[in-house]
């Protein structure tokens, strides 16, 4: 994501995590940068011009490029997708408008413009379809959720009735987290049915939400504002977090119908191999057009009316989890944008040789795209997990999860990105 503001004297414009949060990619005002999580070093690098956008899929060498529009050649029109290994450039596209992201796995590519939305094969570039916009400063609380494989809008879902700030999937898109403006509550839901599994409580008090991740199993979630405190919540059926307990006889009786649904949601997500491909998802405001015909034709009336009619202390059946865990950034650090991710000894891997399933690579060998076999067995001990924060100012930092107790995680790495910028 965009870490920090164009205008901003900071030489770097953008930052992200990939898709199993091994390599961190940076977008400077000279071109861009790739590194390595754990061990954290930077591995590759190219220097160009301004890059606004930098996108990798997994560890492979095919990477998403966006330029920051500080040169001319350089525009924030203008996608190459790239392989790195090959110092050469596969494809490029042209739009009307400026690119605000790039989403891209094994079989898609989502391009995102203000009015518009495009979605490639990304096998052979071909766009499939196109999904008109508008501009909507103001999103509602509604997430419409739309398969990219089969091209149709699926579902809607009520997340929160302020408008949303934060959404993102977990790895394999059967789960996806979300927060309002307000940033009090986090909620988790079922992709693409919609149910509820999961209410978290972030705090009391109002904040802007930087980021969400889940771990490559989602079994945690990270949570990420412009307070100093990432707060990391344990997506466990039927089982309270450290800093919280269920209340309620009406919170009781329906923990177990919950537990069950929500062990075979997540049960059947760790086998998936594909769900992330067909998946992805934009908040709902009044101007949409093509948007509002999917809205209207998937909502259900009844469930419309409740939701207005019903008190929230009947439609929130259950009190908010409290945090598992949580990580504080040095004060210094506190309100600037960032992002956060969760990874775990398996997770992390070199990218040093990692190859590409993509059609367009040839030569490629991996078949399963950076993800973990499904076939893989469980280490019969718990694995250590971390959480990964990046900040505007450049800073990366590492925490140790005590994954039995909970309470603070210890800071393990400080590392600054402007030292290989």
């Amino acid at each position: 994501m965009n870490v920090v503001e164009k205008s901003s004297a900071s030489p770097i414009l953008f930052v992200n995590f990939n898709q199993d949060a091994s390599c961190l990619s940076v977008g400077t005002r000279s071109g861009y940068k790739i590194f390595n999580c754990d061990p954290f070093g930077k591995f590759y690098s190219r220097t160009d011009g301004g890059i606004g956008i930098v996108e990798m899929l997994f560890c492979t060498s095919l990477v998403a490029v966006v330029g920051a529009g500080e040169q001319p050649a350089f525009s924030p029109r203008r996608l190459q997708i790239t392989n790195t290994k090959r110092q050469s450039t596969i494809c490029e596209l042209t739009f009307v408008t400026a690119i605000l992201a790039v989403k891209l796995n094994r079989k898609r590519l989502i391009v995102v413009l203000e009015e518009h939305i495009y979605i490639y094969d990304i096998g052979n570039m071909k766009l499939l379809h196109t999904i008109d916009t508008s501009p909507n400063p103001n999103a509602s609380g509604d997430l419409l959720i739309f398969d990219a494989i089969s091209l149709q809008a699926v579902n809607i879902i009520q997340a929160h009735k302020s408008p949303l700030s934060c959404i993102n999937f977990n790895h394999d898109g059967t789960l996806i987290a979300t927060a309002s403006d307000k940033g009090t509550v986090i909620r988790v839901f079922s992709v693409p049915t919609g149910n509820k599994l999961f209410q978290f409580r972030r705090g009391s008090y109002n904040a802007r939400i930087y980021s969400l991740s889940f771990d490559l199993n989602s079994t945690l979630l990270s949570v990420s504002s412009d307070t100093d405190t990432v707060h990391v919540f344990r997506l466990v059926a039927g089982e309270s977090n450290a800093s919280g307990e269920r209340k309620g006889s009406a919170s009781g009786s329906s923990s177990s119908t919950r537990s069950s649904s929500t062990e075979k949601r997540l049960s059947a997500g760790s086998t998936s191999s594909g769900s992330s491909s067909s998946i992805l998802s934009a908040g709902l405001g009044t101007a949409e057009r093509t948007f509002a015909s999917m809205y209207n034709s998937l909502r259900s009336p009844i469930a419309s009316a409740t939701n207005y009619i019903l008190p929230d202390v009947i439609t929130e059946i259950w009190e908010p989890q409290r945090d598992f865990a949580y990580a504080k950034i040095p004060t210094a650090a506190k309100g600037l944008q960032n992002i956060c991710a969760i990874s775990s000894a398996t997770s992390l891997t070199s990218p040093a040789g990692s190859p590409t399933i993509n059609p367009l690579l040839a030569g490629s060998g991996n078949t399963n795209g950076g993800l973990p076999s499904s076939n893989s067995t469980a280490s019969p001990t718990p694995q250590p997990h971390y959480v990964m924060v990046v900040t505007a100012a450049g800073l990366f930092y590492q925490y140790a999860i005590d994954m039995e107790n909970g309470g603070e995680c210890v800071l393990l790495r400080e590392s600054s990105l402007l030292d290989e910028v």
